[in-house]
């Protein structure tokens, strides 16, 4: 099973409030390409490292174990929090 050991963090432009999504360690510095402008760590992304999944924990990422009803993430065959083994996805419905 490939584990990522990389913490993702979100950072920010103070001056501009683009945000973006890289693998640091947190103290470092960091410069927006665009402006040159140091970027301010907002916040570290669930899940936390280490971790199986590299889906952040959005709505849109997420669903629900059958077996003990806790959130987990689409791309993990097997649920964290009980750690059985969780069915395949359905299918989305066709677009007309």
């Amino acid at each position: 099973m490939l584990v990522s050991t990389s913490q993702r963090y979100r950072l920010r432009n103070p001056a501009s409030g683009r945000e973006i999504v890289i693998e640091a360690d947190g103290a470092g510095s960091y410069l927006d390409r665009e402006s040159g402008t140091r970027m301010e760590v907002v916040g570290r992304l669930l899940p936390l490292a280490p971790s199986t999944s590299r889906l952040p924990w959005a709505v849109e990422n997420l669903r629900f174990c059958p077996w003990c009803k806790q959130l987990a993430q689409k791309d993990l065959n097997d649920c964290p929090t009980c750690g059985r083994r969780m069915g395949p996805l359905d299918d989305p419905p066709a677009r007309s």
